[in-house]
Parts: structure tokens; sequence; C-alpha cells
């Protein structure tokens, strides 16, 4: 098991799991009950890895820690094990946005990289946010028109209640007989695209909004 394994979102998975028995530790819960939620806790991760290998199901266990710095540890060792996005380069940006002739980039060189399941950025200029995410094997660039105003609501991305906007994005959906016709989808998206990666704990709905927005 030489290879990095866990993505970014399942990491958050499992910290917001691993934080659940933790306080659950603290409460005064009858055993059984305590066993309960720390049986479930464990499940909800495992369930997250479907093709992991014994070696690796193993280190992913968190069932047997009591004491806050066993938990800091078990966290801190998972950190050696995440995958990384991939390092994007300026000029790979830019391919991946072709019809953005004065795309505004984000300072690549203060992205954790590491901490990312989707890279995404605000441009105040044109008034767009932009996505970058890894679908089927590839990295896919989506461009968005944000509404103006942002509001508290729950993001499809990362489940949180938050600052969020409305982004609508024009599919690739056309139809034969109406060369103008075209399809928007839009959803409440984070403001911040480093809050909400650093919640996000599937890649569930950001992959219906990839698939959707690029489906012919």
């Amino acid at each position: 098991m030489s290879d990095p394994f866990i993505q970014n979102e399942q990491y958050n998975l499992i910290k917001e799991q691993v934080m659940l028995v933790k306080e659950s530790r603290t409460q005064s819960l009858p055993p059984s009950v305590l066993r309960a939620v720390i049986d479930l806790a464990q499940s909800k991760v495992m369930y997250a890895f479907p093709e992991a290998t014994t070696e690796q199901l193993k280190l992913l266990q968190f069932a047997t820690l009591q004491t806050n710095e066993a938990f800091d540890e078990y966290m801190q060792r998972l950190r050696e094990w995440v995958q990384p996005f991939p390092v994007i380069s300026a000029e790979q940006l830019k391919s991946l946005f072709p019809k953005q002739k004065k795309l505004r980039l984000p300072e690549l060189s203060d992205v954790d990289f590491g901490r990312l399941t989707y890279l995404g950025w605000n441009d105040g200029r044109s008034n767009q946010k932009l996505m970058i995410c890894q679908y089927e094997g590839q990295l896919i660039g989506i461009a968005c028109k944000p509404s103006t105003n942002t509001k508290k609501n729950i993001c499809a991305f990362c489940n949180q209640f938050t600052d969020v906007t409305y982004c609508v994005t024009i599919t690739k959906a056309k139809q034969a007989k109406n060369p103008d016709y075209y399809k928007a989808i839009g959803t409440y998206i984070c403001v911040d695209s480093k809050t909400c990666n650093e919640h996000i704990t599937s890649q569930e709905a950001l992959h219906t909004f990839v698939h959707t927005a690029l489906r012919a």
C-alpha cells in the first residue's frame, strides 16, 4: 500500500464521523447507544471505500480509539494517504475555458491542491464562477453565472448552511430543428469554494451538476 487512496471529500467524511464519535465519548450515553453510534460512523466510512484493500480498510479503522490524542493522531496519519487534486498550470486552466478570452485566473501558488475536490474561484470582472473538477478521468471546466446577491442557504455540493449564490450554466443540450435553443441549469453553490472544499463529503451532487451540463 504505497499510493494515496483517500480523496479530499472522503477525508472530510472520515473527519466528520470521527468528530461524532469523539464527541459521543464525552457524553453520558448508555454503552449500547454509544456502541451503535460508533458502529454506524465506522460503517459510513467503510461504505465510502468499496474498492479498498484489506490493508486500506485496516488503516481506516477508528472504532477502538478513545482519547482525544488518539483521534488527533489518527486524522494526522490519514493526511499522508490523501490523494491531491492534479496540479494545474495557468496554460492548462486557459485550455479548459477556450471561449473565455479574458479569463482571470486564481493565484495558483496560494491553492492547497491537497485539500481540493474541485477547484473553484470567482471572477468579479466577468461576474462568473468558474470550476474545474475531475469527471470520468478528465479535467472538466464549468463556467457559471452567479446571482448578484448572496443568501444563507444549503450548498448543493457540501450540504452546509452557509453563504451561497445561485449559479447558472448553459448546458450542451441542443435541438436539431432549433439552432437558437439552449438549456440552462442552476443550483445554490458556496460563495467561498475553499470553504466548500473543506466540508464536502461526497462528489455525487457535483458530478450530477457536471453530467447535466455536459449532456448533449
